[in-house]
């Protein structure tokens, strides 16, 4: 479905909370487009819409106010994780393309029932795996494509997430009855790189994990109506020194995944949230060769070893990621361009629906791995019907 440019799309939001700023690069995206409202259930969230938007878009209580009254074009729907499913197919249903923010979902069922909902709806569904969009991710990719390392063989991923207290474990992601488990959650993003430079999707899963550290941590207190950056501070560290939990914290602070790809790639994804620093460091082990990174935004480098030798930490190649020194600004703008441009013109997506539901069933099967003492789980295949229609849509 391609929307006339005869007028400007109409572009609405639910949930004003953290990743709200998403919705910024609507205007900068190069497509005639305008964020005309915005539902949102609390005060506080509809106070910092205020602020924000200063009263030029329409504020709703509900998504469903929201269909029947603001003759949306497409939706950018930023509420919480477990929210997801239902507000997605309620509007895919509506005819609203949707940009979904990852993780599809929490679940991998409810993942296929989004799917499910776009391919007998024919609206456009978007997912917001931003990171394939990242400057680290395509230079690796590049690297990969160009036969620099020959054949994908390994690909393991460590993720040393120092912000991890701040992040997940003083609000709603802290409960894994609204998150599942950080290994989906935060993971999500990984997980589809890691299908990306093998170009495969998990076929099998084991998980192991532990709440190692912030279970112990007795100072808890409801955050309702505050974001991340209300709270945050690099002076909050050690990680034992944390205060204001969530009053609930059950997801693991330290978990892993052993992955087996369906083209017989191996690999694996280790994470942490009481580390120090703050990134992701990818390793890709092909017939040739091997890369790895070392930072994940400007002025990290990418390093490739292609000639057999004793250990050097000076590749054979090296190569410098440009992006954003911090955070993903670049990376959320192409995504949201990426996905109006689909809108607008028609254009086929690098993103696609299909990878973000075998992100989360990696990482909903491992969860479930790892609370079953690390029991191995198959990942399901999908319709035909569902397969062809998003494939579609690529490029």
């Amino acid at each position: 479905m391609t929307i006339s440019q005869e007028r400007t799309l109409r572009v609405g939001v639910v949930g004003y909370g953290q990743r709200a700023v998403i919705a910024r690069h609507v205007a900068s995206s190069g497509v005639d487009a305008s964020v005309v409202a915005i539902a949102e259930p609390s005060v506080a969230g509809v106070e910092r819409a205020r602020l924000d938007w200063s009263g030029a878009v329409d504020l709703y209580e509900s998504h469903q106010q929201m269909i029947a009254e603001a003759r949306l074009d497409a939706v950018i729907v930023t509420s919480p994780d477990w929210t997801h499913a239902d507000i997605a197919i309620d509007f895919l249903h509506a005819g609203v393309a949707v940009y979904l923010e990852k993780p599809l979902a929490t679940t991998l069922e409810d993942a296929d029932r989004i799917l499910a909902a776009a391919v007998s709806t024919r609206t456009p569904l978007y997912v917001g795996h931003n990171f394939r969009h990242a400057a680290v991710v395509r230079l690796m990719n590049e690297i990969v494509r160009r036969g620099e390392i020959g054949e994908v063989k390994a690909v393991w991923c460590r993720h040393f997430v120092g912000n991890g207290a701040d992040y997940y474990f003083k609000d709603w992601h802290a409960d894994r009855a609204k998150v599942n488990s950080l290994l989906l959650q935060k993971a999500s993003h990984d997980l589809d790189v890691i299908h990306l430079l093998a170009s495969g999707y998990t076929s099998r899963v084991v998980g192991m994990g532990n709440l190692a550290v912030y279970g112990d941590i007795d100072d808890r207190r409801d955050r309702s109506g505050e974001v991340m950056s209300d709270w945050f501070s690099f002076d909050n560290w050690p990680p034992r020194s944390q205060t204001g939990l969530n009053p609930v914290v059950d997801v693991e602070d330290v978990s892993m995944v052993m992955m087996t790809l369906d083209n017989g790639v191996q690999a694996s994804y280790e994470q942490c949230h009481f580390s120090p620093d703050y990134w992701r460091n990818y390793t890709v082990i092909g017939t040739e060769g091997r890369l790895e990174n070392f930072g994940d935004t400007a002025g990290g480098v990418v390093k490739v070893w292609n000639h057999r030798r004793d250990w050097a930490d000076t590749g054979d190649r090296e190569y410098t990621i440009g992006g954003v020194a911090t955070g993903h600004e670049d990376a959320d703008h192409l995504t949201m361009t990426e996905f109006l441009r689909h809108l607008a013109f028609g254009e086929p997506t690098a993103l696609s629906p299909l990878a973000a539901r075998q992100a989360v069933a990696a990482g909903d099967l491992a969860t479930r791995s790892l609370r079953s003492g690390s029991q191995p789980f198959d990942v399901p295949g999908l319709p035909e019907d569902v397969l062809a229609y998003f494939t579609s849509l690529q490029h």
